[in-house]
């Protein structure tokens, strides 16, 4: 219950300050989040993306979120710098309520190691 707790007060400071940030302040969703973590794990901040191009930043994140979990490891750079990687282990089965709390607690670690939240 405990862990439950601070992963929630850490869900909402680091919700807060993102969309601080990142949307005037309208709260931003999970999805959101995920896409800046493509964006800030490939990057290149300051362009725009295709539509192809933001469905694979956000699967950069996804794999990058995972990766200490042992679900994904990096594998390479292509030549557009690009961040490619690999399969280790195939995510369980998770109904969508546990989809979304795994997210949620890779995501804070991530702002975590960042420093980006305490």
């Amino acid at each position: 219950m405990v862990r439950d707790q601070q992963l929630k007060e850490r869900w909402d400071l680091l919700v807060e300050k993102l969309s601080a940030q990142f949307s005037d302040g309208d709260p931003l969703e999970l999805d959101a989040i995920i896409y800046l973590v493509g964006v800030q794990e490939l990057g290149q901040l300051h362009r725009k993306f295709k539509k192809d191009e933001k469905i694979n930043l956000m699967h950069i994140a996804i794999c990058r979120l995972l990766e200490p979990y042992g679900y994904y490891e990096f594998d390479y750079f292509d030549d557009e710098g690009w961040p490619h990687y690999k399969i280790r282990e195939m995510l369980p089965e998770l109904k969508s309520g546990e989809q979304s709390v795994l997210m949620k607690e890779a995501i804070v670690q991530y702002f975590v190691e960042k420093e980006y939240i305490k």
